[in-house]
């Protein structure tokens, strides 16, 4: 009876471990298949867990669509604001609205995997869609070197590092090209960047405008002034900007305004302007920008960018 037992006992431990040893394997298989997660601080200091690589994207910035469809993501991209205008293949996407009062329903019912929030976007909007269970990567822009990172980061979290390396890389060198002989120039103009011109809304330091200027080889008369303040004109003049950059909005008015026949600027016609989107937009075609305001600062040493 007892040899009985122990033969029992025996089989029953063999068949014990054998079934354990099926779940460890079933269980490492399941582990195996699971999608892996990359927790990454995005720039509103949130640790974001970002499933797998994206599928379904949507962009809430024009910016970030820019920097989206030069990775070769326009294919995963699913919505768009109504301000995304560049690609062209950006229009035939689905919109989600204005990107400060974009349609959280809209967004949500579009079953992203990872929505990029960015330049221009309330923070309640962010927080709204995250409370949803929705995976938002926010981007926060304010120089050249922050667009660089930031383009890093979204290629490591789309699975497009290589595809990043090589954008941020001709980005890099561009903008090398340009401060190579700013950095030499000795002569650096006043210049003022004019946003709006009722109220006279400009661009201050910390600002990717400021860093335009400032690359470009010339002076901001607002330096001394942060983020994008509203001035008053006596400002302006008392600076005595020697050059006048202005958006497409305001230049006929920069142009012909009697308030600033006075300025350097006027009397030496040297009053411009160039496409917004190539300024404003903290997106690839920055550089393009940075080029612009060499050549209207410094004509001396630069040529006409090429479109």
């Amino acid at each position: 009876m007892k040899k009985l037992y122990k033969q029992i006992s025996v089989r029953g431990i063999n068949w014990f471990l054998v079934l354990l040893s099926i779940l460890l394997v079933l269980t490492l298989c399941s582990c195996g298949a699971q999608t892996p997660v990359n927790y990454v601080f995005d720039d509103l200091g949130r640790l974001v867990a970002i499933n797998g690589t994206p599928q379904r994207i949507i962009s809430l910035a024009p910016s970030n669509t820019e920097i989206l469809f030069a990775l070769g993501l326009g294919d995963k991209v699913v919505g768009v604001t109504n301000w995304c205008n560049y690609p062209p293949e950006a229009l035939n996407k689905t919109k989600v609205g204005d990107y400060a009062m974009p349609d959280i329903e809209k967004i949500a019912a579009l079953n992203p995997d990872l929505i990029l929030a960015g330049y221009g976007n309330p923070i309640e909007v962010v927080y709204t869609l995250a409370g949803l269970g929705l995976t938002v990567f926010g981007i926060k822009t304010t120089d050249l070197n922050d667009l660089l990172n930031d383009i890093r980061r979204i290629g490591e979290i789309t699975d497009k590092e290589q595809e990043a390396a090589a954008l941020t890389s001709e980005m890099a060198s561009n903008i090398k090209a340009v401060t190579d002989v700013t950095s030499q120039l000795e002569e650096r103009p006043r210049v003022f960047y004019m946003l709006w011109y009722d109220p006279l809304w400009t661009a201050g330091s910390e600002t990717f405008i400021h860093e335009l200027i400032e690359k470009g080889g010339g002076v901001n008369i607002c330096q001394n002034l942060t983020g994008y303040p509203i001035i008053e004109l006596e400002y302006v003049l008392a600076c005595d900007p020697e050059i006048i950059i202005t958006s497409v909005w305001c230049y006929d008015w920069a142009l012909n305004a009697t308030e600033l026949e006075s300025t350097t600027a006027r009397q030496t016609n040297r009053v411009f302007t160039c496409n917004d989107d190539l300024v404003q937009r903290p997106g690839p075609r920055l550089v393009k920008g940075l080029e612009w305001f060499a050549y209207f600062i410094h004509p001396e040493v630069f040529e006409e960018p090429e479109d």
